[in-house]
């Protein structure tokens, strides 16, 4: 699916006045028009059509700054069949109408090439010791957050962001024993507990 994807997104700067035909670019590469939308949705943060509209304001946006003679050649190039429906789309995204871009240069907002990369984490072994300690008193600020097993969980993060510079420094002088400075601790939670599980941190 990276390599498919990466082949959409090629198609569009190579067609770019041209509609793209998502659902025969899906059949020919064995997925179907709803799959691959909704994939690149999920991995791009916007739909497809939004990426190609942006992309093709971009790519306009850089010939027009260069000084394009025509904004009705540049409107046809990238799709559109008059200078009023490109003046829309060009000021929804940069903010400026054409001429004005013609004209000075800008400012333009640009939207990159995508690129799509499989990426895998946890392959690094960690290295783990466990000690036991006599029994000492944990002093601090605790919350119920629901358990997340994969990547930073938003509650705990709000919850250490609720606790002023101040409180940290204090809680911090207040450590006598090892391991030093402020501690991360979680209770109340089974190993094999379900994502969602209440715990507190």
């Amino acid at each position: 699916m990276i390599g498919t994807l990466n082949a959409l997104v090629d198609l569009v700067d190579a067609d770019s006045g041209q509609e793209i035909d998502v659902a025969a670019f899906a059949r020919a590469h064995g997925t179907t028009e709803y799959h691959l939308r909704r994939m690149f949705s999920a991995l791009a943060g916007m739909p497809l059509t939004e990426y190609v509209r942006r992309r093709r304001m971009t790519l306009a946006g850089a010939e027009l700054a260069a000084g394009a003679p025509s904004l009705l050649d540049v409107a046809v190039r990238h799709g559109y069949g008059s200078t009023e429906a490109f003046a829309r789309a060009f000021r929804a995204v940069h903010g400026i109408g054409p001429a004005d871009a013609r004209r000075h240069g800008g400012p333009l907002r640009t939207q990159p090439t995508l690129r799509f990369r499989l990426s895998v984490e946890g392959s690094t072994p960690m290295d783990v010791t466990i000690t036991h300690r006599p029994a000492f008193a944990l002093v601090g600020h605790a919350a119920e957050v629901p358990l997340i097993h994969v990547g930073v969980n938003p509650h705990i993060q709000a919850h250490i962001a609720a606790i002023p510079p101040e409180e940290h420094a204090r809680l911090k002088a207040l450590g006598n024993e090892e391991p030093a400075g402020i501690l991360a601790v979680t209770a109340d939670i089974d190993p094999d507990a379900p994502e969602g599980t209440p715990l507190t941190y």
